[in-house]
C-alpha cells in the first residue's frame, strides 16, 4: 500500500465507502468476503493509504463491481437540507439503532446520528478506534461511555465529546432505553 500523493488519490477512499454502502455491505462484511483485513479496509476509506491495484480489484470483487466501473463512478452530494424522521438511513443493528442524516457521506464532512440504544445493548466489548472526533448530548436514558481508561454514566442533558482514535466503547444502562444525538468529522464509522 501507498501513502496517498495526488488529489486524485483522495478519491478512492470516500468512493470506496460509497461503493461498498451502496451494495448495503459493512467493511466486516467486505472484510470477510475478500479476506482483506477489515482494518485495511477502514485505512483505505479514511484514505490513510492506497491499495496497489490487485489489491483493490481484490476488494471491489467482493462487492461485485468492476475496476473500471469504480472509477467511472460519480456520486452525487446530497444537496437536500432537511429530513423528515422517517428518511434517516438506518445503519446499526444488534439492538443499537444509528439513524443517519442522508442516505451518504459522500462529500460531507460532518455525521450526525440520531442513537437509540435499546436495555442492555452495547457497542461492542472489542473497543472502537477510528480517525474523527465525536460528541453528542444524551436525549433520554443513561448510557455508559468508555474511552480509553476512563468511564463515565451520562442521563439526559449530559454531553461527550472525545477524539475517536482513543478506544472507546457505549452501553445502555438504566430501566429505559437510551436515545442520543451524536455528531462525528470527518465522518469514518
Amino acid at each position: 500500500m501507498n501513502m496517498p500523493d495526488t488529489a486524485a488519490d483522495l478519491d478512492l477512499g470516500p468512493r470506496l465507502r460509497v461503493v461498498r454502502a451502496k451494495a448495503g455491505l459493512s467493511q466486516r462484511a467486505l472484510a470477510k468476503r475478500t479476506g482483506v483485513p477489515n482494518s485495511t479496509i477502514s485505512l483505505i476509506e479514511a484514505g490513510k493509504v492506497n491499495p496497489s491495484v490487485s489489491a483493490l480489484k481484490r476488494i471491489l470483487e467482493g462487492i461485485p463491481i468492476a475496476l473500471s466501473e469504480f472509477f467511472a463512478y460519480q456520486p452525487e452530494a446530497e444537496r437536500k437540507m432537511f429530513y423528515a424522521a422517517e428518511e434517516l438511513t438506518e445503519i446499526g443493528k444488534n439492538g443499537v439503532s444509528l439513524r443517519q442524516v442522508g442516505t451518504t457521506l459522500f462529500g460531507r464532512a460532518m455525521m450526525i446520528l440520531s442513537e437509540t440504544y435499546d436495555i442492555g445493548a452495547d457497542t461492542g466489548r472489542t473497543m472502537l478506534g477510528h480517525e474523527a472526533e465525536e460528541g453528542g448530548i444524551v436525549v433520554e436514558g443513561r448510557i455508559e461511555v468508555t474511552v480509553g481508561d476512563q468511564r463515565k454514566v451520562l442521563g439526559p442533558g449530559d454531553a461527550y465529546y472525545f477524539d475517536s482514535r482513543m478506544p472507546h466503547r457505549f452501553r445502555q444502562v438504566g430501566p429505559e432505553p437510551c436515545r442520543i444525538v451524536s455528531a462525528c468529522t470527518p465522518p469514518t464509522f
